[in-house]
Parts: structure tokens; C-alpha cells; sequence
């Protein structure tokens, strides 16, 4: 899942950078109003996550403008603000969670993942194909219920796959689902990737096979009995 991270100040942009790709996410970074706004007409975000003091402006100011190119996006506050009248404020902009700084690292996560839930949604059961079984809460991963530790941008590939099984998933969709826009990404990253996590999946039995549709992307799909 791909988070929009919008923080002016260097340090805690880098702290919260580390937290989200330690949970798994992959992270885009804006400074400002303008920049999160320029972001958000390029690619699709799962969360928005909006610091208020922001150089150009007050963070809520950009939640209608998220709103009106991407419906039904998720926002998340994370400020120092934190007056009753602040959060108020912040939460009848039309976010759907404010959090104040200083936060826990855990609080911070889970909150997050409280946030990607739809309101009133069930948890989401594991998605199985062969016998390759994925979490989409705890992003765990197993293979006849023993646990497949894989590197971040395996987790995010395998991810983007199974959530779409038995359909194409495009190399463009891939790209913008493993890597943030800040990386450095070589024209054969997707390719050597999928070579990875093939051979990953193949050894421990998982029953799947990766397919090529060349020149378009790649499917997950299970194996033929």
C-alpha cells in the first residue's frame, strides 16, 4: 500500500519515513500544499498522511482539494496542534483521524492501518491462492500456514499480485505500487523483481505461477493440478 506523506520538517519526515517502510508501506513525500496537490493528480494514494503547519498553508486547507480529485480518499492528521479546537477543526475538514505529535511508533501504525479500513468495513480475510495464503491486516505471508519472510519489495510485488489474482496486473500499476517516487528505478527493476520472488515462491512450494503477459505486465495464478 502506497501513503502520500506530507511533512515539512526534515527530521521527523525522515522518522516517519523509516516507521511506514518498516510496516511495509511505500512512501511518497510532499512539503508543501502545493507539492501534496501535484502528487495527487499524478498517482493514487491508499492514505494521505498531512502535517497542518505546512509553508505554504494549513494542511486541513488541502484535504477538500484531495477529496475533489481522488473520492473517497483516506486522510490522516499528524500535528503538534493539539488543542481540543485543533482536532476539532481538523476532523470536520473531513479527516478521518488526527493524531498529535509526539506519538509511540506503534500508536502511529496502528492508527494507520485503523485508518485504511473502511468505517464499519469486517476484517478482510486472507486471500489464498495454491497454497500461498496473505493477510491483507498483518501482511503476513505463509505457505501451507509456515511463515515466507520476503525482503519489503517482495512483500509489496506479492501484494499488488495477490490482491488481483488471475488478473493482469500492468508493469505501470507494479512500478507505482513497489517503488515511491523518490527512488531510483532502472528500467528492468519489475523484471528482475518478479525473477525474485518467482524463484522465492517456487522452492517452498507455494503452487503459484507468476505469468508474463509481455508487454503488458504479469499475473499470479495457481498452478494447473
Amino acid at each position: 500500500m502506497k501513503i502520500l506523506l506530507v511533512e515539512d520538517e526534515p527530521d521527523m519526515s525522515r522518522l516517519l519515513s523509516s516507521l511506514l517502510k518498516g510496516a511495509g508501506f511505500v512512501v511518497d513525500h510532499a512539503t508543501s500544499i502545493r507539492e501534496a496537490e501535484e502528487a495527487t493528480r499524478q498517482f493514487v494514494y491508499d492514505l494521505n498522511l498531512l502535517d497542518r503547519r505546512l509553508p505554504d498553508g494549513d494542511g486541513a486547507e488541502l484535504i477538500p482539494r484531495i477529496r475533489a480529485l481522488r473520492p473517497g480518499a483516506r486522510v490522516m492528521m499528524l500535528t503538534a496542534l493539539d488543542s481540543l479546537t485543533s482536532k476539532v477543526a481538523g476532523l470536520e475538514a473531513g479527516a478521518d483521524d488526527y493524531l498529535t505529535k509526539p506519538f509511540q511508533g506503534e500508536e502511529l501504525i496502528a492508527r494507520v492501518r485503523a485508518c485504511l479500513r473502511r468505517p464499519g468495513s469486517a476484517v478482510l480475510p486472507p486471500i489464498r491462492v495454491g497454497a500461498l495464503s496473505f493477510d491483507p491486516e498483518t501482511r503476513a505471508l505463509t505457505i501451507d500456514d509456515k511463515p515466507l519472510p520476503l525482503r519489503r519489495r517482495e512483500l509489496n510485488l506479492l501484494e499488488a499480485l495477490i490482491r488481483r489474482a488471475n488478473r493482469v496486473v500492468t508493469r505501470e500499476a507494479l512500478l507505482n505500487e513497489v517503488f515511491s517516487s523518490e527512488d531510483e528505478v532502472q528500467a528492468n527493476a519489475i523484471d528482475t523483481l518478479v525473477s525474485r520472488l518467482r524463484q522465492r515462491l517456487s522452492s517452498p512450494g507455494a503452487n503459484v505461477t507468476i505469468l508474463t503477459a509481455r508487454g503488458i505486465g504479469y499475473m499470479l495464478t495457481e498452478d494447473s493440478a
